[in-house]
């Protein structure tokens, strides 16, 4: 052990931002461990590294007493007066015991605590890297790929300093991930291991279109329009609702951009996956109406009790509103958090028309109930008088 070592110490702490302190202490206690293991010791012993010129003590802390009983962890009183006057009986006194060939060792271990040190700072400074990534995008390339049965992928993910894991439940139907594409991930979540850290990342996830649109809209980065809700079927279509603090800017436009140009970054990051930006309303009726974007919506009435909405659209703009397989009425659902129930024009005057015959046919009928009420009433009146005349 030289003033090498030290150097090298503080080389390590340069390049790779590894606080050399830390090393050091883990130096000294794998040396003490060593120490005791070797020397099957009982004695409580502390090794000690000097920075500047690398040299390496051992000391065993020992009690001071007036007569020693057991030389490993007791010290005579006389012996310790010589070196330091303000010793008394029952103190902790730290004497040098370091072996002649301690040198040779230690720098053997410190050979490997330094190696095994290096490698655990650099993980645990990867896991803080991408721990404070979680919930956002990180972008990386396709490594390789996994075939498990059921034909189900596993893709892994070179993010440049570690690998991220995309698994077949956050992986978009139909997207194809071949060796050394480049796509962007949402960040799940980042689990700590033995080996390097597990950066779990997702292509499914709503965060995913939040972010992109944070990072391509300056308004929304900004705050002026902020992102009130997103639903969404990946690889299909997005729903995202968008609301602006500022009454001069257009929260829809500023989304989609001159052009398109925005969104269609976005569309082109997913795919081609469809979105519909609509602009939120406090209001749940008007929430409502837009969220069946592109149909157009006539009248909606809601009841707030069990919060849910009957929607009526043009007749020819149902099956619009629906969307294929519900889709369009299952996405505005979400969004909005409202139960809804879409119906055509002609749908609601059928109903309001049945509504009506049924009432006129109970209008009718008890009008009939009530004439027969009263002729019972009258012929039971003609028998009682018919009664009172045979008296």
């Amino acid at each position: 052990m030289s003033s090498e070592l030290a150097y090298a110490l503080n080389e390590i702490e340069k390049e790779r931002g590894i606080n050399k302190d830390l090393i050091i202490k883990a130096i000294e206690d794998a040396l003490a461990s060593s120490y005791k293991k070797d020397n099957d010791s009982k004695t409580e012993t502390r090794v000690e590294f000097n920075r500047d010129n690398g040299m390496v003590k051992v000391f065993a802390r020992k009690v001071v007493v007036e007569n020693v009983q057991d030389v490993s962890c007791e010290i005579a009183l006389q012996d310790v007066l010589s070196a330091n006057a303000t010793f008394e009986i029952g103190d902790i006194a730290e004497v040098e015991i370091t072996p002649k060939n301690f040198g040779r060792l230690a720098a053997q271990k410190a050979k490997q605590v330094i190696i095994q040190k290096i490698r655990e700072e650099e993980r645990n400074m990867i896991f803080n890297e991408y721990y404070a990534k979680e919930k956002d995008i990180v972008s990386g390339t396709v490594q390789r790929v996994d075939m498990k049965p059921g034909n189900e992928r596993i893709v892994f993910v070179d993010l440049g300093k570690t690998e991220a894991i995309l698994l077949p439940s956050e992986q978009v139907p139909g997207e194809q991930y071949k060796y050394n594409d480049r796509i962007k991930a949402f960040v799940l979540e980042v689990k700590k291991t033995n080996k390097d850290p597990k950066v779990m990342i997702s292509r499914t996830h709503p965060g995913l279109v939040k972010r992109l649109f944070e990072l391509e809209v300056p308004e929304i980065h900004d705050g002026t329009v902020e992102i009130k809700g997103i639903s969404r079927e990946p690889g299909s279509r997005t729903k995202m609702a968008v609301y602006s603090k500022d009454i001069n800017v257009d929260p829809v436009g500023a989304c989609v951009g001159q052009k398109g140009n925005r969104v269609q970054v976005i569309v082109d990051e997913l795919k081609g996956e469809k979105i519909d930006i609509i602009k939120w309303s406090a209001a749940p009726d008007e929430f409502i109406a837009s969220s069946l974007s592109p149909s157009k919506v006539i009248k909606v009435d809601i009841n707030e009790e069990d919060r849910s909405a009957v929607v009526i659209v043009p007749d020819g703009q149902l099956s619009l509103a629906i969307g294929k397989e519900g889709q369009n009425a299952r996405l505005a659902a979400r969004l909005t958090g409202w139960r809804i129930d879409i119906k055509s024009e002609a749908q609601m005057k059928a109903n309001i028309e049945d509504e009506l015959f049924s009432n006129d046919i109970y209008s009718q009928t008890s009008d009939v109930e009530e004439l027969i009420l009263q002729e019972d009433e009258e012929e039971e009146k003609d028998k009682e008088l018919d009664t009172g005349c045979d008296a």
